[in-house]
């Protein structure tokens, strides 16, 4: 919480769309980092920062400077180049180098990277940045406002083969950013966006800013503005990262990051025992196998993650409202949190908005399991014996026991689930419609991961026209109070939408979304300073050892 003498502080600085935020956050109602968020959102964020206002980057320990962090992760599923990188593996690789406008840091919301202030006009569809002075990459050019207009160019060209253009597909465009001057960046969005920052921070992995004249050669340099360089890159085995003596910011602790590659989560957790890696992902097996042991941590932030169930809106059974509200009643949200994720979560409420999220209206009632009044709707349906389906999903994370789960609630109301657990490649398929079992399956589970703000999972994934709408979900209604949604520029005016979105979604509940996940890492007890994102970013250069 803010002391009083910033609360009232900040109260001066703007108008009554500020002040409800301030009032909020004096009130206990809005966390310091939510109110960041709103600073930004009506460009304050560069002057509060200025001010002392509470806003600067989080004040970081010391720590012992020396030493090599070892590091085991999954094999990266593909060549690493940051605008086609998916997979976890890869993100934690590149955010040893790369950095990004903002970081959206778990704790404390958005903050200054290599823009050090932003602010939109009247209208939230005019976004200006401007960058940070003195940032050179890796191989000592400067960075500047060209390197970013290339860099965004190239992740919304759709030649690009980008994997952002989904996040930024409705949003930005080819054409839609310029350079100002040699030190600000101007966005000319496609449709308003209050929430625009957060798509050029780290919950765009693919963000990260290049030089203007990358050609895709990635591997080679690892080039990058972060507080380590490459030192050797090693593929389908590891690589070498030492501290990057000309960055920006505050030189890195460690010497050397030392990353190795595994095929199977097994032989991470036994090297990790061995005392051969000091950080490694975790698994619900990994955290089975140390937890309580004090040579060993679990580290945690809580995420909007979640493995969301789709339903097909548009086939037969799922056409009728009431079915899918049937299905989305014989669950037992509780029982899958404290079971299947051991605690490691809170419960979902069907639609993307999580808790976590400060727009969200937590007013809308929390749908739990009701076997009675599942099967008195599919009675009404004229499926009074129940109905025979397929679930078909991923072999990933904990998403086949998930599907077992759904599979053992929906017996009881009658519903015959068969699963078809596939390989992730076979499930996706080509990740277009028609040809992908993801998007063209009646009832399937999709991971999703982490973002700082619902608009990605709201646009992609139920709009009319999203490039994820698996449930192929076609209401004017939602689609409309999506772009109010969009327009909001204050908390309350989000709220607002917010609830009216979660109602309708509730009312015709294309998607199931019964738990929000944390994100974990396991880490030695020797090591501190360990942080990430929970969209997979490692970031180690505050990482020391006792």
């Amino acid at each position: 919480m803010t002391k009083r003498s910033d609360i009232d502080a900040l109260r001066g600085l703007s108008g009554v769309l500020w002040n409800v935020a301030v009032d909020e956050h004096a009130a206990g109602f809005l966390k310091r980092r939510d109110l960041l968020k709103y600073a930004m959102l009506i460009g304050l964020t560069g002057f509060a920062t200025s001010q002392g206002l509470g806003f600067s980057s989080p004040a970081r320990a010391a720590g012992k400077p020396g030493g090599t962090v070892r590091v085991g992760l999954d094999q990266p599923t593909a060549a690493i180049d940051p605008i086609l990188v998916t997979d976890p593996a890869s993100i934690a690789l590149i955010s040893q180098v790369g950095e990004y406008l903002l970081l959206d840091d778990p704790k404390d919301g958005l903050l200054p990277r290599l823009a050090v202030s932003w602010e939109a006009d009247e209208t939230a569809q005019r976004w200006t940045f401007k960058l940070r002075q003195g940032v050179k990459f890796n191989d000592g050019r400067a960075v500047t406002a060209k390197d970013v207009v290339a860099s965004f160019e190239r992740l919304v060209d759709p030649k690009s083969g980008s994997s952002a253009l989904s996040a930024y597909k409705g949003i930005l465009s080819k054409g839609g950013i310029r350079q100002v001057d040699e030190q600000t960046v101007a966005f000319e969005l496609d449709a308003p966006n209050s929430n625009f920052p957060f798509y050029v921070s780290s919950d765009v992995v693919n963000a990260i800013i290049l030089p203007a004249d990358y050609n895709g050669d990635f591997e080679k340099t690892f080039i990058g503005t972060g507080p380590f360089k490459l030192e050797s890159f090693r593929p389908k085995q590891g690589a070498t990262f030492v501290r990057n003596p000309d960055y920006w910011g505050e030189q890195a602790l460690p010497d050397k990051v030392e990353i190795k590659f595994f095929d199977d989560s097994q032989a991470q957790l036994l090297a990790l025992q061995a005392g051969q890696l000091d950080v490694i992902p975790e698994t619900t097996r990994s955290s089975l196998a140390i937890e309580g042991n004090p040579a060993f941590r679990i580290i945690s932030v809580q995420a909007s993650s979640h493995d969301e169930v789709h339903l097909r809106t548009d086939q037969a059974p799922f056409t009728d409202k009431r079915v899918r509200r049937a299905l989305a009643l014989t669950i037992d949200r509780e029982a899958v949190v404290k079971g299947l994720l051991k605690g490691r979560a809170i419960v979902g409420n069907d639609t993307p908005f999580a808790p976590i999220f400060p727009s969200s209206d937590p007013s809308v009632p929390q749908r739990k399991q009701d076997l009675a009044e599942a099967k008195r709707l599919l009675g009404e349906a004229g499926l009074a014996n129940g109905f025979d389906v397929t679930l078909t999903t991923e072999r990933a994370y904990d998403i086949p026991d998930y599907a077992v789960l759904i599979q053992n609630f929906a017996k009881k109301a009658g519903i015959n689930i068969k699963l078809n657990v596939l390989p992730q490649d076979a499930y996706y398929g080509s990740a277009t419609f028609g040809s992908s079992p993801w998007l063209d399956s009646v009832l399937g589970i999709t991971d999703f991961g982490h973002r700082g703000t619902p608009d990605i999972f709201l646009n992609a994934t139920l709009k009319s026209s999203g490039t994820w709408n698996a449930a192929h979900f076609n209401n004017p209604t939602y689609d409309g109070l999506l772009l109010d949604y969009s327009k909001a520029r204050d908390l309350q005016a989000q709220r607002l939408v917010a609830g009216k979105i979660q109602n309708l979604l509730l009312d015709e509940t294309p998607l199931i979304i019964s738990y929000f996940s944390q994100y974990s890492r396991i880490t030695s007890a020797k090591i501190e300073g360990v942080r990430f994102t929970a969209i997979s970013h490692l970031l180690l250069d505050r990482a020391s050892f006792a």
